[in-house]
């Protein structure tokens, strides 16, 4: 049975009644599935390439071709009432599309046991990071530097380790992708050199797949520890970019120049055995005894003496400094002008068109 116009009606009401944000993908099929309903057809002139938002929305509706007004009325309605009521809150304007990242996503920090533990938070998004969680990970580590903890771990709530850059950070910002660029360059430096600066042991205890900047930023890590169903992947090349958290510099150094080239140019992905085979994971750990072995470790390791920890880790990492402030600012500034690149937007905006699809 065909959902009527008032079942369209009311699922639209229930879009605006939502408490949590379903995510870029829906949000992109909700707007398209609206427009062919209420209008047919994509009618829109194509827009430009660096108008990223509308690019996105107008890919999404011109999907979906001729489908008739009545199925994609039916489809929004079986679409909607599909979002549990966990799913995030819609904003105000075009039914199904907003922007806004709510508050209550980000990272989570819990000291305890001598253990200060930031978790990448938004477990329904793959635990990908936005501008507003570079933020908060820049403050967590401040805090942490100069807090009673002897060690800070990084983690993921969910399945996944964290699975990078929320591509959706390019849409956020008001003024365009030239704005994004510049901001997200200020932000990623910033970001990295602040784990240039972290004076204790920082160790990561990555629980699933790990994705881009999750990733680079390994390199700098003092130990990381990955269940035996972690993954990790770099796709810089298909996404039209290059690396970043001065992993151009870590990488070759940690796997040698021919390992990293596979990983940073040609997006080659390593299990959790591979990557320790190439010296980027510390030890691996089955998954059904990961949580326990790795946390005893942990935790033993923060009884050991906090200073003896904090001289000998400046020791290992005071001639590296300099050099990684340098490589860290040349892959920042790379980026940015990469960023406007159309071979850049073109592969973002292919790969957010491919994910909105029906």
């Amino acid at each position: 049975m065909e959902a009527s116009q008032k079942d369209f009606e009311n699922a639209m009401n229930q879009v605006k009644l939502l408490k949590k944000d379903p995510g870029n993908e829906v949000k992109l099929k909700l707007y398209a599935l609206y427009k062919q309903a209420t209008e047919g057809p994509c009618n829109m002139p194509k827009p430009g390439v660096f108008d990223f938002i509308n690019k996105a929305k107008w890919d999404a509706w011109n999907a979906l071709g001729s489908l008739p007004k009545e199925t994609a009325r039916q489809n929004y309605v079986d679409l909607v009432s599909s979002l549990s009521p966990s799913s995030e809150a819609s904003s105000q304007g075009e039914p199904g599309v907003h922007e806004k990242v709510p508050e209550s996503e980000g990272i989570v920090v819990t000291s305890e046991d001598g253990i200060t533990k930031i978790t990448f938070n938004r477990p329904t998004k793959k635990n990908a990071i936005t501008f507003q969680m570079y933020n908060q990970i820049i403050e967590a580590l401040k805090t942490a530097s100069t807090d009673n903890s002897a060690i800070t771990v990084f983690t993921g709530n969910g399945d996944y380790y964290s699975s990078g850059n929320d591509l959706t950070n390019f849409t956020s910002a008001a003024g365009g992708m030239e704005e994004a660029a510049k901001t997200g360059a200020v932000v990623l430096r910033n970001f990295v050199n602040s784990f240039i600066d972290f004076p204790k042991p920082l160790i990561a205890v990555v629980n699933g797949p790990a994705v881009g900047i999750s990733v680079t930023l390994l390199g700098m890590f003092d130990a990381v520890y990955a269940s035996d169903k972690a993954t990790f992947h770099t796709p810089f090349s298909s996404l039209g970019q290059t690396p970043e958290a001065c992993s151009s510099y870590t990488f070759p150094k940690i796997m040698g120049p021919a390992k990293a080239t596979e990983m940073l140019i040609f997006g080659k992905k390593l299990t959790a055995k591979e990557a320790w085979a190439q010296g980027l994971v510390t030890e691996v750990f089955p998954e059904s005894t990961f949580q326990q072995e790795v946390w005893t470790k942990l935790k033993r390791y923060a009884k050991l003496p906090p200073n003896a920890m904090r001289i000998s880790k400046e020791l290992i990492r005071k001639s590296e400094k300099e050099k990684l402030y340098a490589v860290n600012a040349e892959e920042c500034t790379t980026l940015q002008s990469k960023w406007l690149t159309e071979e850049c937007i073109n592969a973002i905006m292919s790969f957010v068109s491919r994910k909105a699809k029906l």
